[in-house]
């Protein structure tokens, strides 16, 4: 009953007072008794809600009027003050834009969900941390098609699964028209796939069931948007062209729609065609009907109510039933325990699989992300000195309209728009900034041979995140200032005038966010020293090679037509040899791998290692005879591959010193023997050479156990050239061109560089902070140094008259000057005090990220207290100067 008599008393307050209003609008007689009025007000307004919400509209139009008002009071007072604006403007436009454009990269690679049909109903069978071709058993990340032909006929919780090759090959194709092959990325998938997406073509169809029944019958391709309008300049009748590719003729069936790159990020195919075409692609791999070949992707699309936790408690059912019942399936005692400990875990993937690219670059943008966020509450601190020293001048003002009656709550509320306005137009700024800055980071990002493909087009989370972002910097920077000054004592603002009013209000905070500044920055500082001793570090690892003077490329066979034969062999012959009498050529070979182009790992079977036979998972590359020349690769015990290692001699293999050590630790491992732990001999190749060990994968891996085995005897497709030269790079890529062109033209040569931009490549992601985290640390110094260099100006302005007195009393100028560097050098000195344990402590959060640091050290943290010592000293010497020349008479006459 209380609460509805307080509402029926608010009820008659309005009316009342609309009672007033239209009494004197003349609408209601003065004699009228009190129901009369009542009467007439209804009539006039409705109801007692019209009455209120009249009320609630005329209190909103007050509120945006003050709000409008304030606003171009701010603007006003910006463009009175253009050069503390500008610094405030380009300090905002920085820290926003900056983190924005973090934010962007960040978003599109992690964040941004997959562009299909409800992406959080999706999972993927494994971790999706495997690519490639496994003959492993069993395997819970990569499967066969056989399974998932399988699993998705057997499973009781997806409503539909679909398959996807783990990796893209990368051929070259013709399309009808034209002359010449195109390099072309090619995604091998399931029928099922774009159904399972939810994805239509934006032209003609997309890969249906019936595309993937009957191996070899649908030579069908769907490309993307992307491909359409670049290598097909967006052909309107692009439906029906074909396309060659080896020996088989592909027709186009449809077009993607242009938000969809597949459901790796980063990673966009140019051609998406049926599995059941697997073979007749380059390099024609024979998986279609092999349950061992496990080589795909499995996604599945969760039915409703079907949590993931039942999902998969069925699936790890089935796939212990599939795998117990594939032909042909390696099922013994060891198998079967391997198998019977075996879980398939399913993992969300609303986002996609895990990529390279997002594996490459989740740390660094995420400590990117950090540093940037560093970088904004030092601009914070810079414009709130600014704001404190606008709100110290302002004090006679504010204390004028207190004096008038304005509430301290309405002076805050206009402080803080015009804080508002400040921020939204450095926000505004910020983001166009953004938009460049992402671009330049997507450059920065991208690598020679891999181009970085993620949409930074500006989305809604972006946009958001920038409004939540320039409020929040408005709050920060804006709050305090706006407390402070509206504490005055208006008496004696009044009386003080307008330039002696409000020192103490600022100088205590001023300070305080003075010294903030110097701790941040000295941890930017000291965070670009480590990252950038990091990436040295890795530039001058030992690789185990000679990287100087290598030429690599890739050498497509596939798509030229050869097979796995004596004839691809001969070929391959043909060029090293031909390309060997190039002059100015030392030595030249193929190899299945380079540095950081993957490898083909397995277990081996030793005899005799320890205590019997020993399974060791080692790396194996097939090379050229001449290889270890090409590469640099020093020869420690025995010889290398010679015209003696045929396919009918003896089968042999040379191996790196870690392998020969932790494989035959005693003696000489020349002449001893290995095999594969599935080969019936275990001691089918014979060692004949130790060479050092190099890194395959990356600069900063362990070392590990690899062995090489002679192309000879085991021939395939090695689609890596290595050719090691003396003199100018352009002249020898040129005459290995010409030089495989003459023996066929028909052979493709891609991702054509020196093993040097190879290695640098590799490095992308360290580079990317490194030279970022240095422009930050330079920015934050910056403002730093702006922050510093207005508050000694400020204190000086405001001691001026105490100079005067202290210079006409005898105090020389260099005495003066010190007075004034003493300050600030004590400020940089309790924040470098405060910020050395903040750098420590930064430098143990990010010490996964180096390599041959564990954090902050000595030098970077030397260097980092030296630097901002310099910028304090030169920031505070400026107005220490102007102070020391103060002339005593004009500073006393002032007074």
């Amino acid at each position: 009953m209380l609460l509805r008599r307080r509402h029926f008393d608010a009820d008659l307050e309005e009316e009342m007072r609309l009672h007033v209003e239209l009494r004197g609008q003349q609408q209601i007689d003065a004699g009228a008794s009190a129901e009369e009025a009542r009467y007439a007000a209804l009539r006039h307004f409705g109801n007692v809600s019209s009455l209120r919400e009249r009320s609630h509209i005329a209190w909103g139009w007050s509120w945006l009027e003050n709000l409008v008002q304030d606003a171009g009071y701010g603007i006003r007072w910006m463009l009175r003050s253009p050069g503390v604006t500008l610094v405030a403007l380009l300090s905002l436009a920085l820290g926003i834009g900056a983190n924005t454009a973090i934010f962007t990269l960040l978003n599109a690679i992690l964040m941004r969900p997959l562009p299909v049909e409800h992406p959080s109903q999706l999972v993927l069978l494994g971790d999706g941390l495997d690519d490639g071709i496994s003959d492993g058993f069993p395997n819970t990340g990569l499967y066969s098609y056989p399974f998932f032909r399988q699993i998705r006929a057997r499973n009781d919780v997806f409503s539909d699964t679909a398959a996807a090759f783990s990796f893209i090959d990368n051929v070259h194709g013709t399309v009808q028209g034209r002359g010449e092959a195109e390099p072309m990325k090619i995604q091998l998938v399931s029928g099922s796939y774009f159904p399972l997406l939810g994805i239509d073509a934006a032209a003609g169809r997309t890969l249906q069931d019936d595309d993937d029944r009957i191996e070899g019958q649908s030579p069908v391709a769907m490309v993307s948007y992307a491909w359409w309008k670049t290598a097909l300049a967006a052909d309107p009748a692009v439906i029906g062209k074909r396309l060659t590719i080896g020996s088989t003729v592909f027709t186009i069936v449809g077009v993607t729609p242009p938000s969809f790159f597949g459901t790796r990020v980063g990673e966009l195919p140019d051609l998406w065609i049926p599995l059941s075409m697997e073979k007749y692609i380059p390099p024609r791999l024979d998986g279609y009907n092999d349950g061992m070949s496990e080589s795909l992707n499995l996604i599945g699309r969760l039915k409703p109510g079907v949590s993931r936790e039942q999902a998969e408690s069925n699936v790890n059912v089935l796939f212990q039933q599939i795998l117990r019942g594939i032909p042909n399936a390696p099922v013994n005692s060891g198998t079967i325990a391997k198998l019977n400990k075996a879980h398939v875990e399913l993992t969300p993937i609303p986002g996609g699989i895990a990529s390279r690219i997002r594996w490459f670059f989740q740390t660094p943008l995420e400590v990117l992300m950090a540093l940037v966020g560093l970088v904004l509450l030092i601009a914070c601190a810079n414009i709130a000195n600014l704001m404190l020293a606008r709100a110290t001048a302002r004090s006679r003002e504010l204390a004028v309209r207190q004096a008038l009656g304005a509430g301290r709550s309405r002076l805050i509320r206009q402080l803080l728009t015009e804080s508002l306005v400040l921020a939204l137009l450095g926000g505004g700024l910020g983001l166009g900034f953004a938009a460049l800055a992402s671009r330049l980071l997507v450059r920065m990002a991208s690598s020679a041979d891999n181009a970085f493909q993620v949409n930074i087009s500006l989305s809604l989370p972006v946009l958001l995140f920038t409004l939540a972002l320039t409020l929040a910097t408005a709050i920060l920077f804006g709050t305090i200032p706006a407390w402070r000054a509206t504490r005055v004592d208006v008496s004696v603002a009044l009386a003080a005038g307008r330039t002696q009013s409000g020192t103490a209000s600022k100088g205590p905070l001023a300070k305080t966010l003075v010294i903030l500044q110097v701790a941040l920055s000295l941890v930017l500082v000291a965070g670009a020293g480590i990252f950038l001793r990091s990436l040295i570090n890795l530039v001058n690892v030992d690789t185990g090679f000679h990287r100087d003077n290598v030429v690599r490329m890739r050498v497509d066979a596939s798509s030229a037509g050869y097979k796995e034969d004596a004839r691809l062999a001969g070929v391959y012959r043909q060029i090293e040899d031909r390309v060997k009498a190039i002059p100015g050529v030392r030595a030249a070979s193929f190899s299945i791998f380079t540095f950081n182009e993957g490898t083909w790992n397995n277990d081996i079977w030793v005899q005799g290692y320890a205590a019997g036979h020993r399974e060791i998972d080692v790396l194996h590359n097939d090379v050229g005879n001449d290889y270890f020349r090409a590469m640099g690769i020093p020869l420690l015990a025995g010889r290398t591959f010679g015209p003696q290692d045929t396919a009918t001699s003896p089968r042999v293999a040379v191996i790196g010193e870690t392998m020969a050590r932790k494989l035959f630790p005693e003696g000489s491992p020349i002449g001893r023997h290995y095999g594969y732990q599935k080969a019936v001999n275990a001691g089918s190749f014979e060692v004949i050479g130790v060479v050092k060990d190099v890194k395959y994968f990356s600069l900063d891996e362990p070392q590990q156990c690899g062995d090489y085995l002679p192309y000879s005897q085991n021939i395939r497709y090695l689609n890596e050239f290595e050719v090691r030269y003396t003199g100018d790079a352009g002249a020898a890529i040129t005459a290995i061109r010409r030089t495989i062109g003459t023996i066929d033209e028909n052979l493709h040569l891609s991702d054509v560089g020196t093993l040097n931009q190879k290695i640098d490549d590799s490095l992308t992601n360290r580079r990317l902070v490194a030279q970022l985290s240095t422009f930050f640390g330079l920015l934050a110094v910056f403002l730093a140094a702006i922050g510093i260099y207005g508050l000694m100006s400020y204190l000086v302005n405001r001691r001026t008259s105490e100079i005067g007195v202290r210079m006409a009393l005898g105090a020389e100028r260099p005495q003066v000057l010190w007075l004034v560097m003493r300050e600030i050098l004590l400020l940089a000195l309790i924040g470098l005090a405060i910020g050395i344990p903040l750098a420590l402590a930064g430098g143990r959060l990010v010490s996964s990220s180096l390599y041959g640091l564990n954090g902050i050290d000595a030098v970077s943290l030397g260097a980092a207290v030296a630097v901002l010592l310099a910028m304090a000293a030169l920031a505070g010497y400026l107005p220490a100067r102007r102070a020391s020349r103060i002339d005593p008479m004009i500073a006393l006459r002032h007074e």
